[in-house]
């Protein structure tokens, strides 16, 4: 348990650990960010892409046959 909490307090005074937790709390906001636009976004995506499926589906038809 002693080594353990050794290893803690040498990582604590490196700057290498400082600047992992940095990159790591940058990290997080990233995907955050990326998770809320998409989460946000996402509705009307798909909205706009089943209108599109519509659009296609009675624009591409095959007229029905006369006679």
């Amino acid at each position: 348990m002693k080594a353990f909490v050794n290893s803690v307090r040498a990582f604590a005074r490196e700057e290498d650990g400082v600047a992992l937790t940095e990159y790591l709390i940058l990290l997080a906001l990233l995907v955050g960010g990326v998770i809320g636009a998409v989460t946000l976004a996402g509705t009307n995506l798909s909205n706009v892409w089943t209108a599109w499926a519509g659009w296609f589906t009675t624009a591409l038809a095959v007229p029905a046959a006369d006679g």
